[in-house]
């Protein structure tokens, strides 16, 4: 993955990702110079610089009258995340309660893109129950293999079990956290259902993605005892 995807991923404007590697390939430099080599105007760069500076991933010694800019270690990246994530769980507590408080039984929520779609995974571990699906084609492994296993892994930490029904013909199965029943009238679809504690996830696998959350426990309840029934009058894949 190219470096520059990276540091925006993780928070850092363009101009903060030119002037930080500028800094890191050229060693230290004068502001009028930075600017140059990374081709932004001086008050975009000055701008830049004291960012970074709060970041703590640029210092700067004085010779003279005139400040000489460098770039603290790479590793100091590492560090920076680690503090946000401190800063992050000393706030999360609040965040809950006020989420709670506010929150409105039979909420619906859309999500788009792959960045979505891992959201809608990761609120699967999150609930630590266990996952009904069906209508899976094996899309997820298919098109987000690396968070695939990740998810994979997660669900083994969690103890969490899937249970599967699938159109008959369906191969590739993974039977290490899950369990496949071929149910009777499924059809080929995009569309894949997930029932998890309280909450109804669908997934359409389009080019680009989307998934609906509905969180309502007699939704849930009645989805799941959907499921339930056609699981009871499904086959086993071993048979």
């Amino acid at each position: 993955m190219q470096i520059e995807k990276v540091l925006e991923k993780i928070g850092f404007s363009p101009n903060e990702i030119k002037v930080y590697l500028t800094l890191n390939k050229q060693g230290s430099a004068k502001a009028g110079k930075i600017s140059k080599l990374a081709q932004i105007d001086r008050s975009s760069a000055y701008n830049a610089l004291k960012l970074l500076q709060e970041k703590g991933l640029v210092s700067y010694v004085m010779i003279g009258q005139i400040k000489w800019f460098q770039a603290v270690g790479p590793k100091r990246i590492l560090e920076y995340l680690k503090e946000q994530e401190q800063e992050v769980n000393e706030i999360l507590p609040k965040l809950q309660e006020l989420h709670k408080s506010k929150k409105v039984e039979g909420q619906v929520r859309l999500f788009k893109g792959y960045k979505g779609v891992r959201s809608v995974f990761l609120d699967m571990i999150r609930t630590g129950k266990n996952n009904y699906v069906f209508g899976s084609e094996g899309q997820f492994s298919e098109k987000m293999p690396e968070f695939a296993l990740q998810f994979d892994r997660m669900k083994k930490e969690k103890k969490m079990y899937t249970k599967n029904l699938i159109r008959k013909g369906r191969t590739e199965l993974d039977k290490k956290t899950s369990e496949y029943r071929y149910a009777p009238a499924i059809s080929e679809s995009p569309a894949v259902t997930n029932i998890y504690g309280d909450k109804i996830a669908i997934i359409i696998w389009t080019d680009e993605p989307e998934a609906i959350i509905i969180e309502n426990p007699a939704s849930a309840k009645a989805y799941k005892s959907y499921f339930d029934f056609m699981w009871k009058h499904s086959k086993s894949v071993n048979k």
